[in-house]
């Protein structure tokens, strides 16, 4: 597939991102190779050092922005404003629905490429541990202990990763239908209807769930 974008140049450092990220999502890290990319580009592979010094500073890149987009985002999202702890849940929702704040695409990618490679291991590990503790910290915020808030945050990890990484397929009305019961069951408490009303808006057709409520 051509990535080109004929807004930009075709040797812009985003377009090598570009590429690289659809190699590594489709083809896994070893697909991530710079003549190759070249090729794709329809560039010389002298082009690639105008923005990177080597192929390791590609990957490195392509880890830091999965590291500021799906971590970083997610974490904004617990601390969002929220009235309860449903409206709370649901604003981490949105990363599950909404690929331009959640990447499901490359946090797969990134989760098969550590399997192989000790060091991203370790920052996948970190980055866990921060999703894991900021999901609790939001949970505590509304009046959960520490350990019921530990568990919830987990089963909430726990089931986005099994998407993932199950690589399921569900219709997006279906699945979108499914998340008030799954407030109910991460928080044990059902939502309100309001809260459900806002969250639906927002995925609906002509919604904005990139919107901070």
């Amino acid at each position: 597939m051509n990535v080109q974008d004929p807004t930009r140049l075709p040797t812009s450092e985003e377009a090598w991102l570009t590429a690289a990220y659809e190699e590594l999502t489709e083809n896994g890290v070893e697909a991530v190779r710079i003549m190759p990319l070249a090729k794709k580009l329809a560039v010389s592979r002298t082009s690639f050092y105008w923005h990177f010094k080597d192929r390791e500073a590609l990957l490195e890149a392509m880890v830091r922005r999965w590291e500021d987009k799906n971590t970083g985002i997610l974490v904004a999202r617990t601390e969002a404003y929220a009235a309860n702890v449903a409206e709370a849940v649901f604003n981490l929702f949105d990363c599950w629905l909404d690929a331009e704040l959640f990447d499901s695409r490359l946090d797969l990618a990134i989760r098969n490429w550590a399997r192989n490679d000790a060091a991203l291991q370790q920052r996948l590990d970190q980055a866990d541990a921060r999703r894991e503790a900021a999901m609790a910290a939001m949970l505590e915020r509304f009046g959960y202990g520490s350990e019921s808030a530990l568990v919830r945050a987990r089963t909430m990890i726990y089931t986005q990763i099994g998407y993932i990484s199950m690589q399921i397929r569900e219709p997006e009305d279906r699945r979108l239908a499914l998340m008030p019961d799954y407030v109910e069951v991460f928080t044990g408490q059902p939502p309100a209807q309001s809260d459900i009303d806002r969250f639906m808006a927002r995925h609906l057709p002509g919604g904005n769930p990139a919107v901070s409520r």
